[in-house]
């Protein structure tokens, strides 16, 4: 165990813990705890969002499905950029727009007074599907965190993931959502930083020691040299839509990414977030992209356990122990921002949609803001008994997490933003239809054939478009707006 990168790594949690600590200080409002009560700047968002977004799966899952793919996990790469571009130049907008009309502060509270007519069944529902696939979201993280300390410093993974939970907790226990962005915002900086500093290093080590990623894709495997995996005809069609099918849950559906578009105070701070968010995501995704080919020259396939565990090793071969320790904490930023996230959101849930919204239950500011804090500690625990009793890989349960709720939800908002005859029995429909079928799907070899992150979406969409001309509501949206 290498003491200076054990010394970055103590500090590092010094920072991040004391960051979120004194971005709590003083008295916060409901509002401030769950949605920063619109006072955080557009950079710091958009950092925060672009963090959230890209958690262990980009650092450690994504650059090992480059690893054993080759040049064809550039669809992933290229699904996940467009949706993200999207999302910044359309729903940006219109979700500032949106919350600011109807003063909520959570994305199954915008659906409920949407839909009057079934509003509470549609928080209860909304919750519990996002309670059911973020708890396993988090469970990744925290099993991610675990790898990452096995690799860098031959430590129990269990301790790894315990270790990290503890950090994750105090942060968002602090201060909510204004400790969570601004702890993310430098945690972002450093996700960019390894994933711009590392290829370039990998790259100049590839070139010195006369070793050429095109002979490397050549003699991994049959398919790796190709843009299309070797895939022709419906074969490369399938390939095409599994990869480039993330691109469906960037469209509104993730609630811990939407919690940034509806925090935004004003047009001025869209188009700042949006500069911010696309140039992070280009650098981002290139150099994912390059690390994943770079360590097909740089190691056999087959020469990894586990190929999750690709970028800490290149880390820890090319870097010295100081700027390894920064890099690695990078990866470890990327854990700590997404699970503080998708904990906010489940907390937001149960607070302000179930508590506060469904049951009707009077509470003061200060009391709604404990039961907050007491939801991120019961869900950030059950997140690491995940964690620690599973054996899963961080992308595949990324992938499912990713269908179940951003597939699901992502009909919702679109026809919610763009389709007034969208009815509340349809908006139920969409929510009952994404989660049983992506539980199904998931369940049968047909997820091997084309990915629930693809099917979910369309499945959930035509559920919603038939049960809203079939059930409309009595009165119109337009209407009532």
């Amino acid at each position: 165990m290498n003491s200076t990168i054990v010394t970055v790594f103590i500090l590092y949690f010094i920072v991040i813990i004391g960051i979120g600590y004194l971005t709590s200080r003083g008295k916060l409002s409901h509002s401030e705890f769950l949605l920063g009560g619109k006072r955080l700047p557009g950079w710091a968002l958009a950092f925060s969002e672009r963090a959230t977004g890209e958690s262990a799966w980009l650092l450690l899952g994504f650059t090992g499905f480059v690893f054993t793919t080759g040049l064809s996990g550039i669809w992933v790469a290229a699904g996940i950029a467009s949706g993200i571009i999207f999302s910044w130049l359309v729903l940006a907008k219109k979700f500032r727009q949106e919350t600011d009309h109807h003063k909520v502060l959570t994305l199954p509270d915008y659906f409920a007074v949407n839909f009057k007519e079934k509003a509470n069944i549609i928080r209860w529902i909304t919750t519990i599907l996002i309670a059911s696939f973020f708890m396993f979201y988090v469970g990744a993280q925290l099993a991610g965190a675990g790898k990452l300390f096995l690799t860098s410093f031959d430590m129990d993974p269990a301790l790894g993931i315990v270790i990290s939970t503890i950090v994750v907790l105090s942060i968002a226990f602090f201060g909510g959502f204004i400790s969570v962005v601004w702890t993310d915002m430098i945690q972002s900086i450093m996700m960019l930083v390894t994933l711009v500093v590392l290829p370039i290093v990998a790259l100049v080590y590839i070139g010195a020691n006369d070793l050429s990623i095109s002979q490397s894709l050549s003699t991994a495997g049959d398919s790796f040299h190709s843009w299309f995996g070797g895939a022709t005809g419906f074969a490369l069609g399938v390939l095409f839509f599994n990869n480039f099918s993330w691109f469906f849950g960037y469209l509104g559906g993730q609630p811990q990414l939407s919690a940034r578009f509806m925090a935004l105070k004003n047009e001025k701070e869209v188009k700042q977030g949006m500069t911010v968010a696309i140039v992070w995501t280009v650098l981002a995704y290139i150099g994912a992209f390059l690390i994943g080919l770079a360590a097909i020259a740089m190691y056999d396939q087959g020469s990894f356990a586990d190929v999750e565990t690709i970028l800490p090793v290149m880390i820890m071969d090319l870097m010295p122990p100081w700027i390894a320790g920064l890099l690695l904490a990078g990866i470890l930023a990327a854990i700590i921002t997404t699970a503080n996230s998708q904990l906010l959101v489940v907390t937001s849930s149960v607070s302000e949609d179930i508590i506060h919204r469904a049951l009707g239950i009077k509470l003061s500011d200060r009391q709604l803001v404990w039961i907050s804090k007491m939801t991120i500690l019961i869900s950030g625990i059950l997140g690491m008994v995940i964690a620690l009793t599973s054996d899963s890989l961080v992308y595949l349960i990324v992938s499912w997490a990713w269908a179940g709720v951003g597939g699901t939800l992502s009909p919702v908002i679109l026809m919610t933003f763009f389709w007034k005859r969208y009815s509340s029995t349809g908006a139920i429909a969409t929510i009952i239809s994404g989660f049983v079928f992506t539980i199904l799907w998931i369940s049968t070899p047909l997820d091997s054939i084309i990915t629930s992150r693809f099917s979910t979406f369309f499945i959930a969409a035509i559920f919603g478009i038939v049960f809203s001309l079939l059930f409309p509501d009595k009165k119109d949206r337009s209407a009532v707006e």
